[in-house]
């Protein structure tokens, strides 16, 4: 092997699949690269206690993976697109995105067949501000929790009796080899998915010219046309895990179709909104979308005061 590819990546067991599924993809692509794991806990992981909204957002989840680049301990990070800021550091760049998974949200229960069968005033767990404010807007009788840890965790408490039912990525289940533990397949016009849900990313130093070179292969740009207009919605919004923003993107051919949403965290008002155009504009498309949602009123609901 003439060149190494360290690899930062959180310790759990599903961003060690993915950052496994990256290595094994680069030694695949190029018999002269090898790919090593550099597996650390993130502030996000030691944190369980209380919402990402109540400690920081969801840039916790990757500081100290960019740290280890920027201390030369990792050439890149793998991360899920949900989980990375709208806004990078300067000095560092998603160099290439994945093929997208199931980007929907499952809904998983040992006691009710479907989303719609749930008991006036059941028990629901989510981590995600997102999902309890669009689960709120259709069912306002719910009583939502927070379930901080990894999808093991998660799924033991579901076990415990502790909810009724649990609401997290559908693509975290199936990559962990847990599908069968999905009830229901929440459809985008109940629960809209967070910004680059379903999808990896690959982040890494923006002047690493030799790095980004050998992992610009495993760009899928389906995806990533994708991705940019979703993002380029939020960070137009100012979006974080502090914020109830959800934003969906697919392709019709060279037409990109990009879904909005933002919303109250207690989910009495919704906020929904679609553009379309074409893919080589993806990230006008977004912020269009974003500005067009704040002329509406978007603002009020994320306690923005300027646009």
């Amino acid at each position: 092997m003439n060149y190494t590819i360290r690899i930062a990546t959180r310790e759990s067991k599903l961003a060690l699949w993915q950052a496994g599924h990256v290595a094994t993809a680069l030694r695949a692509a190029y018999s002269d690269v090898d790919a090593v794991l550099v597996p650390m806990t993130t502030t996000g992981d030691q944190i369980l206690d209380r919402t990402l909204a109540q400690v920081g957002g969801k840039g916790l989840f990757i500081k100290e993976l960019e740290v280890a680049i920027n201390e030369g301990r990792a050439e890149i990070a793998v991360h899920s697109m949900k989980d990375v800021p709208s806004l990078l550091p300067e000095n560092m760049v998603i160099n290439c995105v994945l093929q997208r998974a199931d980007p929907r949200d499952a809904f998983v229960s040992k006691k009710h067949a479907n989303f719609a069968s749930l008991p006036q005033g059941a028990h629901v767990g989510t981590a995600s501000l997102r999902r309890q404010s669009q689960l709120l807007a259709a069912r306002p009788d719910l009583r939502i929790s927070a379930v901080r840890g990894n999808v093991e965790t998660r799924l033991r408490k579901l076990d415990e009796g502790q909810f009724d039912a649990i609401v997290l990525a559908s693509a975290g289940l199936t990559r962990l080899g847990m599908a069968n533990r999905i009830t229901e397949y929440l459809d985008s016009a109940v629960c809209v998915p967070a910004v680059g849900q379903g999808v990896i990313g690959i982040e890494c130093k923006a002047n690493d010219y030799v790095t980004r070179a050998f992992c610009a292969v495993l760009n899928h740009l389906d995806t990533e046309h994708c991705v940019q207009a979703e993002r380029a919605f939020a960070a137009k919004l100012e979006g974080s895990c502090q914020s109830p923003i959800a934003a969906y993107a697919i392709l019709n051919g060279d037409e990109l179709h990009l879904t909005g949403l933002v919303a109250a965290t207690d989910g009495s008002k919704i906020m929904r909104d679609q553009i379309s155009g074409p893919r080589a504009e993806c990230a006008e498309l977004g912020a269009a979308l974003a500005v067009r949602m704040l002329e509406a009123g978007a603002g009020a609901l994320l306690g923005i005061t300027h646009q």
